[in-house]
């Protein structure tokens, strides 16, 4: 009996893991190697990621799998989006790892809208407007640091060269790519009037390339060169790879640091009406978009924990559900929430400025947050619907977040619909996904699905009968939809 065994790096915005799966025939099982935190660091006034420190860990977790003697077949690197790290002729680190959540693109999004317009950026990438986006980050970068480009050569997003770091051979992964808002959606090539805007170099970027490719090899402690392959390598679009879908009427939340909620579609949505919702089209495995719309998600309820010193998560959400809903309601989506020095106060300063009361403790503040996502759930899920024109009769929660019963009910309360947890480790098993299609043991995604329904638990959520958090969505439409009319 032969047993592929492949390695998963898998890197979100607050933590990263490096996962050994085992797959025989129909089975497949995770095994979790080594976790490490992900937090950033004040560098020269910037935000940055500990970029030596990550790789140091993906070295340790490779090499803990390797010492215990188990044949690797491949190894995949999967991370959050947009972020790069520059590098010069050598191949050394050129400038700061500076991340997303850094106050420098402060305004440029506006001058971009402004001197470009706003429906020719969207027609040109298709992607959401949000003011980190590496569009943006490189005019910053361009303006506020123009001595640092004198020995810029290449640009790597993150995955990308964690995965040139392993096998000194650079490659440019589509559906990261994707998420920068430079690549055009009729070509899946750079934009260049877009990158010209930029003031970046288009020599430094090379063509993405679709996931599956093998990038080059790995070589271990024990010598042994192990493929590298270029899966797809946002986490989104793994996550999305492990989504069990069994319909076209089914949507998805990948639940973590974000929540990215949306469809797969095999053309993407680009009309005036998703440009008003300001939905993305990034790019997935085997030429499917993932339409979406990203929601600020659990990053508040991270940083809130860390505030109030809370370490029992599990105590805290029975202490929330036994509050009344409803009571403090804020915008998760509003730029306030990015990084703000405080959480716990940004969030009693938007309910006082709306009117409401303050949530003062743990639980009012996880309160808070749990039905404002729920809510904002709920409007997204209408937009998307809209958009494709028919209603969705599932949705699929996968990611961290889908541990949390609570909010999952929450969010089968307000949408109104089915909502299915699980699984929950999705951005990894949809890493190892590619990895065991790039070595022929599956022959597509919708192969790997099956894989993934049948070997992980899923739990079923339906919406409570007349519940208040849904009182709350359908009367906030109504008073949206009488301001239309009046306007």
């Amino acid at each position: 009996m032969t047993f592929r065994h492949c390695v998963a790096v898998d890197l979100g915005a607050s933590s990263g893991r490096v996962m050994l799966a085992r797959f025989d025939r129909r089975t497949l099982t995770l095994r979790e190697i080594h976790r490490f935190s992900n937090r950033l660091q004040k560098v020269d006034g910037f935000d940055c990621w500990d970029i030596d420190g990550l790789e140091a860990e993906i070295r340790c977790g490779l090499e803990k799998v390797s010492e215990e003697g188990v044949t690797i077949d491949s190894i995949g690197v999967d991370t959050w989006g947009v972020d790069y790290v520059l590098l010069n002729a050598q191949g050394e680190r050129v400038g700061l790892p500076v991340a997303y959540r850094d106050d420098r693109t402060t305004g440029v999004m506006a001058r971009a809208l402004a001197q470009l317009g706003k429906e020719d950026i969207y027609r040109r990438s298709g992607i959401q407007f949000l003011p980190f986006n590496t569009l943006y980050q490189l005019r910053a970068l361009t303006e506020q640091q123009p001595d640092a480009l004198n020995d810029v050569t290449h640009a790597l997003l993150i995955a990308d060269y964690f995965s040139y770091r392993l096998t000194g051979r650079m490659n440019w992964e589509y559906t990261n790519a994707t998420t920068t808002q430079l690549v055009n959606i009729n070509t899946d090539d750079w934009d260049n009037t877009l990158l010209d805007w930029t003031g970046a170099n288009a020599a430094w970027f090379g063509t993405p390339a679709h996931p599956g490719n093998v990038i080059g090899h790995w070589r271990s402690p024990q010598d042994a060169e192990i493929p590298v392959v270029a899966v797809a390598s946002h986490d989104t679009a793994s996550a999305v790879i492990a989504v069990p879908l069994e319909s076209k009427d089914a949507a998805w939340i990948s639940s973590g640091t974000w929540s990215l909620m949306g469809f797969e579609s095999k053309t993407p949505y680009t009309s005036d009406s998703a440009l008003a919702a300001n939905i993305t089209n990034e790019g997935g495995a085997e030429g499917r978009y993932r339409v979406l719309k990203n929601i600020m998600g659990l990053w508040l309820l991270q940083r809130v924990l860390a505030e109030q010193s809370v370490s029992d998560l599990a105590d805290l959400i029975a202490r929330t559900e036994a509050l009344p809903a409803c009571r403090f309601v804020i915008n998760p989506n509003d730029d306030r929430f990015i990084n703000p020095d405080n959480m716990s106060a940004e969030i009693q300063a938007a309910c006082r400025e709306t009117g409401q009361p303050a949530p003062l403790c743990d639980a009012e503040l996880a309160r808070c947050i749990f039905d404002s996502l729920a809510i904002l759930y709920a409007d997204v899920l209408g937009e998307l619907a809209f958009l494709r024109g028919q209603p969705f009769r599932t949705l699929h929660i996968v990611g961290g977040g889908c541990q949390n019963r609570l909010l999952n009910q929450l969010c089968a309360d307000a949408c109104g619909i089915t909502v299915v947890a699980g699984p929950i480790e999705a951005s990894t098993l949809g890493n190892i996904g590619v990895q065991l299609m790039t070595l022929d043991e599956l022959t597509d995604v919708t192969d790997f699905r099956q894989v993934v329904a049948a070997n992980y638990e899923l739990t079923t959520f339906t919406p409570h009968p007349d519940n208040e958090i849904a009182r709350y969505v359908a009367q906030s439409q109504t008073q949206r939809q009488t301001k239309e009319l009046c306007a």
